[in-house]
């Protein structure tokens, strides 16, 4: 009797089991992540979004789980855009979220986001000088790689 309930143990867990694909990396973006890093200091770490929430790219440390940072950055994307829309009528371009332990700021880049995350002593000017231009080329990196896709 154990034999066979071990069996059918193990013919449900096969039956149970789903394979799930491991996402391709995109190297264009993941590099331009990595590039940026390298050029901000205090830089903590980056992730690239689509509008809807869902990881395209990450260049995280590992307490900061990728897929959650993604769909949170969206959906402060969203709510600055539609009050950016509200309150002056125009189009959206970047967010900052200033912390006691460090900033979060938001770039629009195409139908993405641009999300990166720094240190309290980093400095903002750099951020911006750098962090504005690596979203416009992650705009112009997917939109190459899937052209049906809307750009802003």
């Amino acid at each position: 009797m154990t034999v066979r309930k071990k069996l059918l143990g193990e013919w449900r867990g096969r039956l149970t089991k789903v394979a799930m694909p491991v996402p391709e990396r995109n190297t264009a973006v993941l590099a331009e992540l990595k590039s940026l890093r390298e050029r901000v200091p205090r830089l903590t770490g980056s992730v690239v979004a689509s509008s809807d929430g869902l990881l395209i790219e990450h260049d995280l440390p590992p307490h900061i789980e990728p897929a959650g940072m993604a769909a949170m950055a969206a959906a402060q994307l969203s709510l600055s855009y539609r009050l950016a829309t509200t309150a002056h009528g125009g189009g959206f371009n970047e967010v900052v979220v200033l912390g006691t332990e460090g900033q979060v700021v938001i770039y629009a880049a195409g139908y993405t986001s641009l999300t990166v995350l720094a240190g309290p002593e980093v400095n903002v000017g750099r951020l911006h000088l750098e962090s504005r231009p690596a979203a416009r080329a992650i705009a112009e990196y997917l939109a190459a790689a899937h052209p049906h896709q809307e750009t802003e």
